[in-house]
């Protein structure tokens, strides 16, 4: 194992150059919600147990079955009320187990990307082999069902391995959202493909603020929105991006959903400056426009590492 990685290079925020959004839009928004399949009685890991509570856990589980028969449905239609698509985060097993889900979010023109096959089997102790197995399965599985072909990872229950970012140049992925280095997108160092590291904020995660903070709704909501208004100010000169990653078990429980609204919707007030997008529409636009830019200032102040290169550089 090494002692650093060098997925990316150090580039300071300060004076970067802006990145500049369709329409001149200061901020790039988006909204992940993760519909996951849970494992009632989940093959065990040698390093991580599937449920927190010794399994099978049928409390665990009916929770987050809630999520899937109520509160998506609930999370949906708000959205829609706002004219917010979602960018899935997909247990690719949910296709067989709620087709009318992956339906309704594919009349919305929602887009979907990997979150492995079921939340509750990880990357950890997986082999090349394996690995490659369940992105190839998430590929051909979803494409079928939507006709996507996914862009974009994110590791089941984030557990990437050593190989992850490797194997997503190769299989052209163009983001990965495994890693929260940042609040713009930035290019990671792959031998092969344009692999782009997509914000993606545990910081407003739901699953961190009600699941480990057990935070009040209204204080949420506050948090979404302060965290909006910064990075809006910002993106006034730098071009910034935020996610909501979302959970239907947790905000669409009855007592959080208004709470989330008032969040959405002072999100939505500010249109004339905000593009609301998915996550590769973001990618698809950074790699096309900003991509050599951002590799021509990181040289500029002297800050690339040592070790190999990026793909697309190499391969030009």
């Amino acid at each position: 194992m090494h002692a650093e990685p060098n997925l990316y290079d150090y580039w300071p925020y300060r004076d970067r150059p802006k990145v500049v959004w369709p329409g001149g839009k200061k901020l790039a928004f988006w909204i992940a919600p993760n519909i996951e399949f849970y494992e009632f009685n989940p093959p065990k890991n040698p390093l991580r147990p599937g449920w927190p509570r010794p399994a099978p856990d049928v409390v665990g589980y009916s929770q987050r079955d809630w999520g899937n028969r109520v509160g998506h449905w609930r999370l949906m239609e708000l959205m829609d009320k706002y004219g917010m698509r979602g960018s899935i985060s997909l247990s690719t097993a949910l296709i067989d187990h709620h087709p009318e889900i992956i339906e309704a979010c594919v009349a919305r023109n929602w887009e979907f990307f990997s979150h492995g096959i079921y939340n509750t089997r990880y990357s950890y102790e997986m082999d090349e082999a394996q690995e490659r197995a369940m992105i190839e399965d998430s590929i051909r599985t979803i494409q079928a069902a939507t006709g996507q072909r996914i862009r974009g990872y994110l590791a089941p229950a984030l557990t990437h391995t050593e190989r992850t970012f490797e194997l997503l140049g190769e299989y052209d992925f163009w983001y990965s959202c495994d890693l929260f280095q940042d609040d713009q997108p930035q290019p990671l160092k792959t031998r092969q493909g344009k692999v782009v590291s997509m914000p993606y904020s545990l910081e407003v995660n739901d699953v961190i603020t009600y699941g480990a903070l057990a935070m009040d709704p209204w204080r949420y909501a506050d948090i979404l929105k302060r965290h909006f208004d910064q990075l809006l100010e910002e993106g006034a000169t730098s071009g910034t991006v935020m996610c909501i990653p979302l959970h239907a078990y947790l905000v669409g429980q009855s007592h959080r959903i208004r709470p989330f609204e008032a969040a959405l919707k002072h999100i939505a007030d500010h249109a004339d400056d905000v593009w609301i997008a998915t996550a590769a529409e973001i990618a698809g636009h950074y790699r096309e426009a900003h991509w050599d830019g951002t590799l021509g200032d990181i040289r500029r102040r002297g800050l690339e590492r040592p070790g190999f290169g990026f793909a697309a550089e190499e391969e030009a």
